[in-house]
């Protein structure tokens, strides 16, 4: 290229960036359940198309706050940083905020009395794991009134060691007790706009992922005061069944398409399974470049097909492509 060129191109490209009209690539954040086999799945998976993994869950074992680790996350570890993909280790989960032991727990190690200890052990696990940060998943009750100041502590910690902190956080379960001061010290939070309904309501049939409660979700957190930047838009790998359909867990996409070949483009399949075929989970994907926010969060990774067929394939062709 002619220096001429170059240096108009070098221009343009400084103009826009002071603009504020050249953004960053959207995140594509996979959360990674340790419950699967990893030594299987870990190689598996098609990295170029993530920019962060949540291992989930690791969580405290005794009153101490001494953390679990799965051996099988090694693997994991080391194939996302070969391959370029910052990972980190979720604590909670909806199984322990919900657990009322594993919760009070939580409740203990967060408490004014423990809290630092807690916090320290904390990053020295993100560090000793080599982790590139935390992912907070407490949700609904796990969420007390100690939590913006264990947030403030783990960020007080973790910043100055150049290491992520995130969360997973649901607008109607739990949300509304973060509070605002807590929202702006998150890297990112992964926005869990799922499970609308399910098997807890089995009168109330319907899509539980839709992109009308996408967008009601993003407008409650940015007018909550988080950054579109710092909002990454969760959708679900998986579904929920009623009627003859029910049953009390999920229905994993890839499971779906093997009885119902038309679930890659209908996100209505049996009597009655929903979930998000490709066509929703692209519509959402133009949602976030459309409002400019911060990408988009899997839950689960290892619930995805192969190929053409794959959910993620479809998010990472969006953003990509569309951008």
């Amino acid at each position: 290229m002619p220096f001429a060129s170059f240096f108009r191109l070098l221009l343009a490209t400084l103009a826009l960036i002071l603009t504020g009209r050249l953004q960053a690539q959207p995140k594509v954040v996979a959360y990674v359940p340790n419950w699967a086999d990893l030594k299987v799945f870990a190689p598996q998976i098609d990295y170029a198309k993530l920019t962060h993994i949540n291992i989930a869950f690791e969580n405290p074992v005794d009153a101490n706050g001494t953390l679990s680790f799965h051996a099988e996350d090694e693997l994991l570890i080391t194939q996302a940083h070969a391959h370029g993909v910052k990972i980190l280790v979720s604590i909670g989960g909806g199984s322990a905020s919900e657990n009322e032991a594993v919760r009070a727990r939580y409740f203990e190690l967060i408490s004014a009395a423990k809290r630092a200890g807690f916090v320290s052990q904390l990053a020295a696990y993100v560090s000793a794991h080599d982790f590139d940060g935390l992912d907070v998943d407490l949700e609904g009750p796990a969420i007390n009134s100690d939590y913006g100041a264990f947030i403030q502590e783990l960020a007080a910690v973790l910043k100055p060691k150049h290491k992520l902190l995130t969360a997973a956080l649901s607008k109607g379960y739990g949300g509304k007790d973060v509070p605002d001061t807590a929202l702006a010290l998150f890297d990112f939070i992964n926005v869990m706009a799922y499970d609308a309904t399910g098997p807890w309501q089995p009168k109330k049939p319907g899509q539980h992922s839709s992109l009308e409660f996408a967008q009601s979700n993003v407008d409650y957190w940015l007018q909550r005061g988080l950054a579109k930047t710092q909002l990454v838009l969760g959708v679900p790998f998986y579904g929920w069944g009623f009627g003859k359909a029910f049953r009390e867990n999920e229905y994993r996409y890839a499971d779906l398409l093997k009885t119902y070949p038309t679930a890659v483009s209908k996100d209505q399949v049996g009597d009655t399974i929903w979930f998000n075929s490709v066509p929703t989970v692209q519509a959402k994907a133009k949602l976030v470049l459309e409002q400019e926010l911060g990408g988009m969060m899997i839950w689960s990774l290892n619930s995805d097909a192969k190929g053409i067929q794959s959910l993620l394939s479809a998010i990472y062709t969006t953003l990509t492509l569309q951008k």
